[in-house]
């Protein structure tokens, strides 16, 4: 018998029951697939081929329906729609499903709804509370070695107009206020003492934008101080690093003959001597790092000098090959400390001068200083106006740190304070008591260290004094020193806090030594509390890095 005579098999309850689930599964598809029809006959090829295994031919009849009784009764919420083309009923209607989109706009909304909040409260706390400080900058360790060094108070908002009078610093000093939107700059026109604590207070500070004053302030400790000292020997002579106690010197350089030295606040520059002329050095306070500085040629270096704040060196330097028509002597040189430029030779008029002392103005790139003819001249190494005659003089004695004031000894042997800004000057008052002319003058914040030698009615020395006159004229003897013993130089600490006295005892037995400028072997640096006059204890060496020169004798 064909297939084509077989007879139609009827349905049983579960083929029917099947074949309505797959006419579900098919308009359940039609809904959710994107493809539509084509999932439809998919599902519909599915379903007879289903039905063409189970009945043996590839094309089965069409399956007749079961009776209406025999059906399988589905609850109506349940009821699948049996036809693409029918409306789905409201309870069978596929339920609306929450954008991803709307709840992320959601979460947007709270959280901003929440930052609102916060700033709102930051805002109103801040307007209850007035400013306060949110960042403070200060370089201690630089504030003592300096005048200049400055202290920023940073608000957490920007501020009204802060005038000089709401701020104090204690201990005090001067100082100088710079303040413009959230910052208020102090600057001490002074180095700061060492080992001391400093609070600095700004009072009634009020934001721009109104709302209760508030005060302001800082507290930070500077640093102990440490010294540089030289210190020549039968064998090697050596820099060394001290504390102010003396207990923890450690040497930094060595060379067999060091003429000068003077050190920054990073660097120390020295000068030594070789079989062909002098040499000069920059190296790290810890020795390390050593370069050369280029000279104007082969000769010899001295009076060695730097300006921490116009990054220059100078010295005063002649040719090693001198003539009475060739070579140069004496004259004064400046070059960067950095060595990137060339050694550039001071010159009045349109010559060369030979100088017989100078000084860098501290806390800038100016020089001062007396040629052989005795005129005195400044000139500032940052401009290009070159040197700027001030006058005849005799001796320079002395420069005033942060005051661009110098101490001169005119021709008619007065003694004066010359203001190298405008090139007025006025006498130098005497001290009371008045202990005689100074033959140096040290000034310091708050007065002058002067040293003086007592003579007899024959005017021979019967001992020497380091004289402290405060700016008032109160005079008061310091250090001094019988006669057999002499004082070659006191160095005022930047501050004024100390003061190392350098002396060269018993001279009937102190030899002198073989260097270019000549010193007696043994030198002793005192070193002494200027405040209370008390003596902290005594070093071997001399040239302490407070000076600003090397002691000649």
């Amino acid at each position: 018998m064909s297939t084509e005579d077989r007879p139609e098999v009827p349905q049983t309850r579960a083929e029917a029951r099947a074949a309505r689930e797959a006419a579900e599964r098919q308009a359940d598809s039609e809904e959710a697939s994107p493809h539509g029809p084509l999932s439809e006959r998919s599902e519909t090829k599915r379903v007879e081929r289903a039905s063409a295994s189970r009945n043996g031919s590839p094309n089965p009849p069409e399956v007749p329906r079961a009776p209406e009784g025999d059906r399988l009764r589905l609850p109506a919420v349940a009821q699948p729609v049996s036809s693409p083309t029918a409306s789905p009923s409201p309870l069978n209607a596929p339920q609306p499903r929450r954008s991803p989109d709307r709840r992320f706009l959601y979460t947007i909304l709270a959280v901003v709804a929440v930052l609102v909040v916060v700033v709102g409260g930051l805002g109103a706390v801040s307007l209850f509370q007035g400013p306060r400080v949110s960042q403070v900058q200060v370089d201690a360790a630089e504030a003592i070695d300096v005048s200049g060094s400055r202290v920023i108070l940073t608000a957490n908002q920007s501020l009204q107009e802060i005038d000089a009078s709401q701020v104090t610093v204690d201990p005090a000093v001067p100082f100088t206020v710079d303040a413009a939107g959230r910052s208020i700059g102090i600057r001490f026109t002074v180095p700061l003492d060492d080992a001391t604590e400093y609070t600095v207070r700004v009072d009634g500070a009020t934001g721009v934008g109104g709302g209760p004053a508030s005060d302001l302030s800082t507290a930070f400790t500077t640093p102990a101080a440490k010294i540089f000292l030289l210190n020549r020997s039968e064998e090697d002579d050596s820099i060394f690093r001290t504390d102010l106690g003396g207990e923890n010197a450690v040497p930094v350089f060595t060379h067999p003959r060091i003429n000068d030295y003077r050190s920054t606040s990073t660097r120390l520059v020295v000068a030594v001597e070789d079989e062909d002329g002098s040499r000069i050095l920059v190296m790290d306070h810890d020795g390390e790092n050593v370069r050369e500085l280029t000279l104007p040629g082969d000769g010899y270096v001295s009076s060695v000098q730097v300006s921490e704040r116009g990054g220059l060196v100078g010295y005063t330097y002649s040719d090693r090959e001198l003539t009475e028509d060739t070579g140069r002597a004496s004259v004064l040189v400046t070059q960067s400390l950095s060595g990137d430029d060339e050694p550039h030779i001071i010159e009045v008029g349109d010559a060369e001068a030979s100088v017989a002392e100078w000084q860098f103005v501290p806390d800038s790139a100016a020089v001062l200083f007396i040629d052989f003819a005795s005129t005195l001249s400044l000139d500032d190494r940052s401009g290009d106006e070159g040197a700027q005659n001030m006058g005849i003089a005799m001796r320079l004695l002395g420069i005033s740190r942060g005051t661009y004031t110098a101490i001169v000894q005119r021709a008619d042997g007065a003694t004066v304070e010359l203001n190298l800004a405008d090139g007025s000057e006025t006498p130098l008052a005497a001290s009371e008591p008045d202990f005689g002319p100074a033959t140096t003058i040290a000034p310091y914040p708050g007065g002058t260290l002067r040293h003086v030698v007592a003579r007899d009615e024959n005017g021979l020395p019967t001992g020497q004094a380091i004289i402290r006159v405060d700016d008032d004229g109160e005079a008061t003897s310091l250090f001094d020193v019988d006669s057999g013993n002499a004082i070659l130089q006191a160095c005022p600490s930047p501050s004024g806090q100390y003061v190392a006295v350098t002396v060269a005892p018993n001279l009937m037995e102190n030899r002198y030594d073989d260097m270019l400028v000549p010193l007696p072997r043994t030198l002793q640096t005192h070193l002494i509390d200027l405040r209370s006059g008390e003596e902290m204890v005594v070093l071997t060496g001399f040239d302490a890095s407070w000076c600003q020169m090397a002691p000649r004798f």
